[in-house]
């Protein structure tokens, strides 16, 4: 199983590598040499966990005789933003929160208009809009306050709201999000670079498509104490001429992956299925369909969801899955499976996920662990550092959502 195990680190790697927000955007540009889509100069506005990279990818196709970029403002997760980036005099960077709005979060909103109303007139803007953007930025409509907004995403990410029910609300209490952005955007031409982290890749739903305006849509059921406080939806308005491109993606990874594994001699299937019931359920279906057909890689993506305990322990849905597929495989020794997060990151821990085998509960019981026990409590993450099978990379520079990996050999 050791090899097994070193090899889906390989492949998890491929995988990231084809989807890195650095690459993407350089790919992007560069290709530009022949198109000219994009101005001679522009400014930009990065935001997302992987916005960092993003602009990188920018200055790695810049020259001493070409600058591309004029100014740039860089809002991305805290510990995500790289020196060199802090340090280039033309980025204006800032730290926010994430996964959980905070007071960061509202001043970022502030800075970004701020910036924009300076910038000026006419010229050329450039935006680079990863996952994570929806909380690391929000200018609240009026009667909202960061309270509001907090004990609101608490209630949507405890109860298993799917990311098109969490949009359809955030659109609403926003002035940014679902297209607002344009009201302040001013009379320019502006151009958008995006990573999807949302299935389906719709435009509307990354970042809460703070540039793309959406239909009004029935809101999902909320408490009273909620949903007598969602304004009326407004319709926006794109500007004309808007250019915008999806660059790395879910099935982009999931490729990478697949011939990364090809190239190291496994059969492969990819599964068109996208992954997004609860974590638990999920675990026992991958490890049943891996041991359905052995001497088979899967291949999944998604995004699942676990229902959080009152006082949950470390950890996120990728090693609560992990932890999950161990308790099911304990009795298969032939079983591996990896669920990993490609930003890098996985709930409250410092892990982006883990890989299991039926080792890690004996392991774990050897070290007087009950796996059942810390699924019960969400404590995913300190279970599985205990059994060293925590994948820790850090940032990652991109985020298209999460790959699980599993085999069962004959």
């Amino acid at each position: 199983m050791k090899k097994i195990r070193s090899d889906f680190l390989t492949i998890f790697s491929a995988a990231i590598d084809a989807v890195g927000g650095e690459s993407a955007v350089r790919r992007e540009f560069e290709s530009d040499n022949k198109n000219k889509i994009y101005p001679a100069q522009f400014h930009v506005v990065a935001i997302g966990k992987a916005s960092d990279a993003m602009l990188q990818g920018i200055v790695a196709t810049e020259t001493p005789t070409n600058k591309k970029i004029k100014t740039a403002l860089l809002i991305s997760k805290h510990d995500h933003i790289s020196e060199k980036m802090q340090n280039d005099p033309r980025v204006h960077s800032i730290e926010s929160d994430h996964p959980l709005p905070k007071q960061d979060t509202i001043n970022a909103g502030k800075l970004l208009l701020d910036y924009l109303k300076h910038l000026p007139e006419k010229e050329p803007c450039v935006f680079l809009i990863s996952g994570g953007a929806s909380a690391l930025v929000e200018v609240l409509h009026d009667g909202w306050d960061l309270a509001q907004l907090q004990e609101l995403t608490d209630y949507l990410l405890a109860n298993g709201y799917n990311i098109n029910q969490m949009n359809a609300i955030r659109r609403r209490i926003s002035q940014i999000k679902g297209g607002g952005l344009w009201q302040f955007v001013g009379n320019r031409p502006v151009y958008c670079l995006m990573i999807s982290d949302v299935p389906g890749d719709s435009p509307s739903d990354i970042g809460s498509g703070v540039l793309f305006p959406v239909d009004d849509i029935e809101l999902p059921e909320l408490p009273e104490e909620f949903s007598k406080k969602i304004p009326v939806f407004i319709q926006q308005k794109q500007a004309k001429g808007f250019v915008w491109k999806i660059i790395a993606s879910l099935d982009v990874a999931k490729n990478a992956a697949a011939k990364k594994a090809i190239e190291l001699g496994y059969k492969v299937d990819i599964q068109k299925e996208f992954l997004d019931g609860e974590a638990a359920a999920v675990a026992k279906n991958c490890v049943k369909t891996s041991q359905d057909k052995t001497d088979t890689l899967f291949i999944w993506g998604g995004e699942t969801m676990v229902f959080l305990p009152e006082n949950p322990g470390a950890g996120g849905r990728n090693q609560h899955l992990a932890l999950s597929a161990a308790i099911a495989m304990q009795d298969s020794p032939k079983t591996v499976l990896l669920a990993a997060g490609t930003d890098g990151s996985d709930g409250v821990s410092d892990a982006t996920g883990a890989i299991v085998d039926a080792e890690t509960v004996k392991l774990g019981t050897s070290k007087n662990l009950n796996a059942e026990e810390y699924l019960t409590v969400s404590d995913s993450n300190t279970f599985l550092t205990a059994t060293n099978d925590a994948i820790v990379t850090g940032a990652t520079g991109t985020n298209v959502m999460d790959l699980v990996f599993a085999i069962t050999k004959s």
